[in-house]
């Protein structure tokens, strides 16, 4: 989440971030490189307790990674003090407290926000956000996963029975495709120099999130996140990555070329 905003800072957005953090060095080291990025801060949660750790490993010829992830500290309902929360045009959450994410998601469409859906991989039963959200875009590894299908397209059609709104999986070099009022879209992976493709998901909602900020069209919306997500790729490091708005308009000017 503070990597897709951090991109949508860059990109010239205001972003906000609400999301706990231990009273130690670690949770004022998240919030001093969040403020020189210039993420609004205010509505983070310090709590007791020992602010996230992930540690990641990057395989060097490919970029590919993974990661190790400890965290003991949580969202509920209680913590959020939504009527202290500037009105926001999109409320975008992960689904890692889901009570709180439905209490969050409820407010946003009581104050008329959009309600956008990030999910990498199944971790725990998130079906309860579905009704509440607008924008779905997920990765295939969840889509796939928790519709029993190994057919990206399938997985598709399977969500959007069940989330009223646009539904997006992404597919690494296989691009994305959405479907939105019954229309479909696919956006092939623009072919980059691999460096490290950690935060390439987050980044590719940077460029979605940016797209429906401007009232862009859906085949826009995608071919945008997959330019910033292309980009990303060829710096490491998830927030060090994401890029400009001129880095991003020169690259689409440049007619890159795509997977096949």
């Amino acid at each position: 989440m503070p990597n897709c905003l951090v991109g949508l800072s860059r990109l010239g957005c205001r972003t906000a971030l609400i999301a706990p953090v231990g009273r130690d060095v670690f949770g004022d080291r998240v919030i001093k490189e969040l403020v020189s990025e210039k993420v609004d801060t205010r509505f983070m949660i310090r709590k007791r307790g020992q602010s996230h750790l992930a540690a990641g490993l990057i395989e060097q010829h490919t970029g590919r990674r993974t990661f190790v992830l400890y965290r003991e500290l949580f969202v509920r309902p209680s913590d959020l003090r939504t009527s202290r929360y500037p009105r926001p045009a999109i409320v975008h959450i992960d689904g890692r407290d889901v009570p709180a994410s439905i209490r969050l998601a409820r407010w946003a469409r009581r104050v008329g926000a959009v309600v956008s859906l990030d999910i990498g991989s199944v971790r725990n039963d998130v079906s309860s956000l579905y009704p509440l959200v607008d924008h779905m875009v997920v990765a295939d590894a969840y889509a796939c996963g928790v519709t029993g299908t190994r057919s990206v397209r399938r997985a598709v059609e399977r969500l959007s029975r069940k989330c009223a709104g646009t539904v997006v999986v992404t597919a690494g070099t296989e691009g994305s495709i959405g479907l939105e009022d019954g229309r479909w879209v696919h956006q092939r992976a623009f072919r980059v120099p691999v460096v490290d493709t950690t935060g390439a998901g987050d980044l590719y909602h940077t460029g979605y999130l940016y797209g429906l900020l401007q009232g862009w069209s859906l085949a826009k919306r995608l071919r945008f996140g997959a330019a910033v997500a292309a980009l990303k790729c060829t710096r490491p490091g998830c927030r060090a990555g994401a890029p400009t708005m001129a880095a991003v308009q020169r690259f689409l000017k440049g007619s890159p070329d795509c997977h096949a």
